[in-house]
Parts: structure tokens; sequence; C-alpha cells
């Protein structure tokens, strides 16, 4: 049996008007609420036939119908118009981005936030990964006598401090006498180029601070280990409960139970392949999304995919506006790494 266009039409007004409502649509709900151009029965024998080929199931407690993963699958792909954002919610997202924002957590931290706030779901932003991240800049500046500070700066605009216990007290001058070398010498290299014939470089060239290069350089590449960690940031993690699917309380404990398992999310961020991508229900591979839809996008620096942004939903979200804002926040988060960001 094939989908014509009549049953497209039936199809995608079902899907509409169940992301509205949120309750099983009959066909004379249909008849009376989209201009299909024919009848109450026309329309339940189309139902019928898409129930029966799958894109359609029928709760037991209801004489009307719900898409399935199937029919979703099909509207996403093929019926969906995506909208235009409002100038409102334009507006709204860039000034959210307009916040003072220091260092790429922060960042990456407001994202989360915005498109919680934007699309009334959860959201969910991995941090860049920055595994052939560049180091930018290194500092060394005097605590006390025993201690000093060590800043880096990655060419991504992540910055982390460390501080470091020496036996024998170094002068400012001398200080930033070695914060130069390092420089010089680090400036422009990934992690895994920091082996050991640059380290012994480093060493010959400053053999008078021997002890110094032999304390910094230990933590210097552990700190950069560290940063390479892939953080996950969640926002809006009650905005889900507010939604009719999860007014049963045995369902919202399993959603929160598994928000907790910040290694599932990871992953499913991770295992997303396009620059937008949409996973329906039971194409989720872990249990406790079979019931819920993830949208995700991928944001860049430098012209290179460094991390994803996405929402959570139930299988029912609004996903031609869900769509334009999760891409609308990715754009202008891959802008302002751009300008901001990258040297």
């Amino acid at each position: 049996m094939e989908l014509g266009d009549r049953k497209l039409k039936v199809l995608q007004a079902i899907i509409r008007d169940f992301i509205s409502t949120a309750e099983p649509v009959g066909s004379r709900t249909i008849a009376k609420k989209y201009d299909l151009g024919i009848s109450s029965a026309t329309i339940r024998n189309e139902m019928a036939d898409l129930e029966e080929m799958g894109y359609l199931e029928q709760p037991h407690t209801s004489a009307g119908r719900i898409p399935s993963d199937k029919g979703y699958r099909l509207y996403v792909d093929h019926l969906m118009i995506i909208s235009k954002l409002a100038q409102m919610q334009k507006d709204a997202i860039r000034r959210a981005f307009l916040q003072k924002i220091g260092e790429i957590e922060q960042l990456i931290s407001q994202t989360s936030k915005i498109l919680s706030q934007m699309t009334k779901l959860t959201s969910v932003v991995l941090s860049p990964q920055l595994k052939n991240s560049k180091l930018k800049h290194v500092q060394l500046v005097p605590i006390d006598l025993n201690s000093i500070l060590l800043v880096l700066v990655t060419e991504s605009g992540t910055a982390k401090n460390a501080v470091l216990r020496v036996n024998e007290s170094f002068t400012s001058d001398e200080l930033m006498q070695i914060s130069k070398l390092l420089n010089h010498r680090l400036r422009g290299l990934a992690i895994g180029e920091i082996d050991g014939t640059v380290i012994g470089d480093i060493k010959n060239e400053m053999h008078m601070f021997h002890s110094m290069i032999d304390c910094v350089m230990p933590v210097l590449i552990s700190t950069l280990e560290n940063m390479e960690d892939v953080k996950i940031y969640l926002d809006g993690l009650t905005n889900i409960l507010q939604l009719p699917e999860y007014h049963n309380i045995d369902k919202a404990r399993e959603f929160m139970a598994m928000l907790e398992h910040k290694e599932v999310l990871t992953d499913m961020l991770l295992n997303t392949k396009d620059d937008v991508s949409i996973v329906i229900g039971r194409e989720n591979k872990y249990q406790e999304m079979k019931e819920c839809s993830l949208i995700t996008a991928t944001y860049q620096l430098n012209g290179r995919v460094v991390g994803k942004i996405g929402v959570i939903g139930p299988t029912r979200i609004d996903y031609e506006n869900i769509i334009s804002i999760v891409d609308f926040v990715t754009q202008n988060l891959t802008k302002i790494l751009k300008d901001n960001m990258a040297e």
C-alpha cells in the first residue's frame, strides 16, 4: 500500500494536531480543523490504513490515533516545514549571548541556559573537544616564596590555573624570563606535540632554571590533559516535567534518573553524525530514551567541529520550531567562538 498525497496530508494534520494538544486525534477533529477537502468517513479510512502501515497508533483508552515513531520519522524527513524564527526570538537569543562571558566554560553554560529557556525543554551541551587544541599562552606568576601560579590559555579560549610548590625562590623577572621562553617554545603546540625532545630542548636552553622546568612541565602537561576532558552542561531539568507525558511520577523519575548518567548523555551526543541530527523514540539505543526525541547540532571553531548542542523532549515536540531554535543558537555560538575565542 503506497502513501498517496491524501494519506500524507492526513498524517501531517494528525501529527500537527497531536503536537499541539497532546490528545489522541479523531477523524472528526481533522475534518473540522483542517481543510483537507474530504469527509470525516474518508479521513477515518485513511487513518485506518495509516495505522495498518505503522504510521499511527491507537491508545487503548481512546478512539483517536497518535503518531508512531515511524510516523514522526516520515514527518521529519518529508512533511515538516522548518519555521522561520520570529525576530523577537532571534533578538532574545542574541541579547542572551551579549552577557559578559570571559572563559569558554561560561559561554557553553550560557548556551545551555539559552537553549532550555527558548525551547522549554531540557538542554544538553558538550564542551569543546580540544584534543587538537593548541597552546596560546603560558604565564608564571609569583604567589609567595614557595608558590607560583601557572596560567595556561589554549587557542580555543579555555584558561586553567595550577599552583606549583617550589623549593627555591624566583624573582618576578626570572619568572617572566621563563614564561617568555616557554611561550616561545610551546605556543602553537598541541599536547601530543610536547614530547621528551621539546622538553629536552627547553632544559638545554634554560639550564640555569633546570629545577623550575622539572617542576613546571609535569604540571603543565597534566593540566592540559585535564582541559581535554569533555564536560556536559544540562539546563531546564524540570522543564520536561511540565509536559503531559511526564505527569506520571514514575516516568518523570525515570527521566530524571537518566539525566544523572552523564556518560549516557555524552555518548548519545557524540554518536550523532550530521550537522543537525534528529533521533526519535525507539531509534535511541538507550532504553531510558525510547519515548524521547533528541535534536542536536554541531558548533565549530576555526572551521572544525568541536562540540554538540541539543535538546531532549518527548517524541511529541514541535520539531519545526525546535530545529529552528537549535540551528540559530548554534550559528550564534559558532560566530562568538570565531570572533572572540580564536586567534
